[in-house]
């Protein structure tokens, strides 16, 4: 794949598909899938849509933070910030060219991506109507939300306090730094599984514990710290 003359986003690309195998042997299914899922959508972004290109790169960044620290592609992901400067139009060309690398024969993702644990499909979820009454208006584009072929949008319940209310703003605040707009599915994992920083699921501490430990939370995972 030839990326030279890149910045940090086209070099941490060189090096997902030099140490593909690596890679590959590092991440469990189900962050493999998302890694995919997050690759595809810095694919078909709008190469000239700056902000676009750099959200959907830091997505990718995000789906490797679980690899060790002694993994070859981990010293790259400190350099992909989503303020870095200047956006790279070329990686989403860069990033079709990985995709037929690592998955050739995968179709574009669903909605709901191979690899969905469980917990998020049982998770008690509001229908676009509900959210939108609970919102008095339209529902802030940070929740996270998914398509339903059957039921219009739904807007996993957590996000909510129980019986009434508008969204906790510590939801929305912790869903804009793990981009759920653009990768609902690994959002609602990481606030439906259990969190050693936390000591709990983060979705059940809402209300019990402070915010700022749930933000702190989210911006360690974020900082890869």
């Amino acid at each position: 794949m030839n990326t030279s003359g890149e910045g940090p986003a086209g070099r941490l690309l060189a090096l997902i598909g030099e140490h593909h195998a690596a890679v590959r042997a590092a991440l469990d299914d189900e962050q493999y899938a998302v890694l995919l899922t997050r690759l595809e959508t810095l694919a078909a972004v709008v190469p000239d849509d700056g902000m676009a290109v750099r959200r959907a790169c830091q997505g990718v960044r995000l789906a490797l933070l679980a690899l060790p620290f002694d993994h070859p592609v981990r010293p790259a992901l400190d350099a992909v910030r989503l303020v870095a400067a200047p956006p790279e139009p070329a990686v989403v060309l860069g990033a079709r060219e990985l995709m037929a690398l690592l998955a050739p024969a995968r179709q574009p993702a669903p909605d709901m991506p191979d690899g969905t644990p469980d917990e998020i499909l049982r998770a008690p979820a509001l229908s676009s109507d509900e959210a939108h009454a609970r919102c008095g208006g339209a529902a802030p584009p940070e929740l996270i939300r998914f398509a339903d072929p059957r039921g219009g949008e739904r807007y996993p319940e957590f996000q909510f306090p129980e019986g009434c209310g508008s969204p906790y703003e510590v939801v929305i605040q912790v869903n804009r730094l793990l981009l759920a707009d653009i990768d609902p599915w690994g959002a609602a994992a990481w606030w439906l599984s259990g969190n050693t920083w936390l000591g709990g699921t983060p979705a059940a501490l809402l209300g019990r514990l402070p915010d700022r430990e749930l933000v702190g939370a989210a911006t360690a995972l974020v900082e890869g710290d």
